[in-house]
C-alpha cells in the first residue's frame, strides 16, 4: 500500500467515526426530547388527577354552576387526549400545538371556575379545597419547569441538527426539526391559573 492509499483510508475512517458520533448525538438529543415530555406528562397527570377532586369538593357548594364545572371537566378531557397524542410524537409540531391550545382552554376554564368560587365564602373556607388548591399551585409550577426542560431539549436537538457539519448527517437520516411547546396562543392565556380562596 502506498502512503496515499493509507492516508485516504485514515481520512475515510475518521469521517466514518465522526458520522457515527454525529448520528449517535442526534439520537441521544432526540431521546432527551421524549424524556423531557415524559416529565411534563407526569406533572400533567398529577394536575389532571387534582382537578376532578377540586371540582368534586366545589360541586356541593356550587350546585347552580353546573356549566362552569362541566367546562372544566371537558377541558381536562381535551388536555388528556392531546397529551396522549404528544406522547407518541413528542418532537412533532402538530400534536405540540394541539396540546398548547387544549392547555389554553383548560386555563380559561379554571380561571372561570376560580372566579365563580369567589362567590361562595363557605367554599373558600373549606380546608380540603385549600389543600387541593395549594397542591394544584405547586403542580402548575412543576408543569412550567417541565415545559422549560422540554423546550431546552428541543432547542439543543434543533441546534445540533442544523449546525454544519452535523446537518449533513441529519439530512441523510431525515432527522426532523423538533417542535417547541408553547403554552399560550394569546395574550390572555399568558396569565397563570389563579387559585384563590
Amino acid at each position: 500500500m502506498t502512503t496515499t492509499n493509507i492516508l485516504i483510508l485514515v481520512v475515510v475512517a475518521l469521517l466514518l467515526f465522526w458520522a457515527v458520533g454525529a448520528y449517535n448525538r442526534l439520537i441521544r438529543l432526540r431521546n432527551e426530547i421524549g424524556n423531557a415530555f415524559a416529565q411534563i406528562d407526569v406533572q400533567l397527570k398529577r394536575r389532571h388527577d387534582l382537578i376532578p377532586n377540586l371540582v368534586e369538593v366545589a360541586r356541593k357548594y356550587m350546585e347552580h354552576e353546573r356549566e362552569t364545572l362541566e367546562r372544566v371537566t371537558a377541558a381536562r378531557a381535551q388536555v388528556i387526549a392531546a397529551t396522549d397524542l404528544v406522547k407518541s410524537k413528542p418532537n412533532q409540531s402538530g400534536p405540540i400545538m394541539s396540546l398548547g391550545m387544549a392547555e389554553g382552554v383548560l386555563s380559561s376554564a379554571m380561571g372561570r371556575f376560580n372566579a365563580v368560587m369567589e362567590s361562595y365564602p363557605e367554599l373558600k373556607a373549606d380546608q380540603r379545597l385549600k389543600d387541593l388548591s395549594e397542591e394544584l399551585t405547586h403542580t402548575e409550577n412543576k408543569v412550567a419547569f417541565s415545559r422549560q426542560l422540554f423546550n431546552d431539549a428541543s432547542l439543543d436537538y434543533n441546534n445540533a441538527a442544523q449546525q454544519f457539519p452535523t446537518n449533513v448527517v441529519a439530512s441523510l437520516f431525515s432527522f426532523q426539526e423538533a417542535a417547541m411547546l408553547q403554552a399560550t396562543s394569546s395574550e390572555a392565556e399568558r396569565n397563570p391559573v389563579k387559585v384563590s380562596f
